[in-house]
């Protein structure tokens, strides 16, 4: 049945590609630790997720997902007050995406924006397979399972969860819940309820070339990035062309540095560089060193916090798998609904014996 929380619920996760860097942060972890207090939030490793495209080599698999879940921590996620665990863990995804994979029509995989769009931009990998294609299903299996309410997702997921609808609205037509006596509410008669998009602030983070930071450009700024190595990192950092000399006056509107403060800095610091580029006030060096200096506020509270699992993993592995126990009892009342509308349930039922009158 639908969550019975009255905050509603949420759902989303991350894949195991190593520790997260500020683009991370910003495009979504920062807003999960802001949800924490308004929704019954679920948080995941997407670790089957991570095989779609790198399948050739899992060996760095466990020890990312370990990376990422240090991070999650770090960055501010509670396990009082959130469920984070491992997809693999919960085997009941696959049991669902495997469900959602006999009524899913494959034209609905093949239009999925991300699909075609990877295939062009990853053309060093083998991405032909069965898993690729179906990932955006299996996604939608990472949501339903948990009969989540909302997604927080920026502009370019939203055909996920609008995928995602549509596959709760195939399955709940095909097996409509079985009801019970005295159920009178529609809503009732739906295993999956449709999940909404929670749109997410994304404002422009570039990496230290100017481009968009990833860890494909080699232009990244870890969360666990020493303050020495940061503080390196934008001295180097690429700034609005037009100033080439210290006396030309610059735009904070077109430079990466400019970007970085809108994001971190202050009301105050954001007006001394506006005031002091336009007039050549100050030059790049200053100007990066308070974005350092903001930067380092936000980074510096998340090292502290990381130190205790950094010494011990075991610690933040812990909290995964007692996240994880919580997550398969969440998805397992799922599944036994799913089941018992699509009349595959694992229970006995005595066949009903029809009465003839005299």
């Amino acid at each position: 049945m639908p969550s019975s929380s009255k905050k509603g619920r949420v759902l989303s996760g991350m894949r195991p590609t190593g520790k997260l860097h500020l683009g991370n942060y910003v495009g979504a972890l920062r807003n999960w630790v802001a949800l924490q207090d308004q929704y019954d939030c679920f948080f995941f490793i997407a670790d089957w997720h991570a095989l779609t495209t790198d399948y050739a080599d899992t060996s760095s698999v466990k020890q990312n997902s370990l990376e990422v879940m240090i991070d999650y921590l770090a960055a501010g996620l509670d396990p009082e007050r959130s469920t984070m665990f491992i997809q693999s863990h919960v085997l009941q995804h696959a049991e669902l995406h495997l469900l959602f994979s006999m009524i899913t029509p494959l034209g609905w995989l093949e239009r999925v924006p991300s699909y075609k769009e990877q295939r062009e931009n990853l053309k060093d990998k083998d991405l032909g397979t069965y898993g690729f294609l179906g990932y955006p299903l299996l996604q939608s299996a990472d949501i339903l399972i948990y009969q989540a309410d909302f997604v927080p997702v920026g502009e370019d997921q939203v055909p996920h969860v609008e995928l995602t609808r549509e596959v709760a609205r195939r399955f709940n037509q095909f097996y409509p819940r079985k009801l019970h006596a005295g159920d009178r509410d529609p809503q009732r008669g739906m295993v999956f309820p449709e999940p909404k998009p929670l749109l997410t602030p994304s404002p422009k983070l570039p990496g230290t070339d100017g481009r968009k930071m990833s860890k494909s450009y080699n232009n990244t700024i870890l969360l666990s990035e020493p303050e020495a190595s940061l503080r390196q990192k934008l001295k180097t950092m690429v700034t609005d062309p037009a100033r080439i000399r210290r006396t030309d006056p610059g735009n904070p509107d077109v430079c990466p540095v400019g970007d970085l403060h809108k994001i971190f800095s202050t009301a105050e610091t954001m007006a001394k560089v506006n005031e002091g580029c336009r007039t050549a006030g100050i030059g790049c060096i200053e100007c990066k060193q308070w974005a350092s200096d903001s930067l380092w506020r936000v980074l510096g509270p998340m090292q502290e916090r990381r130190q205790k699992y950094e010494a011990n993993p075991k610690l933040a592995w812990d909290i995964l798998e007692e996240g994880s126990q919580k997550a398969r009892s969440v998805a397992e009342a799922t599944m036994v609904e799913a089941r018992d509308a699509a009349n595959l349930s694992h229970e006995y039922e005595a066949p009903v014996q029809s009465v003839v009158k005299s």
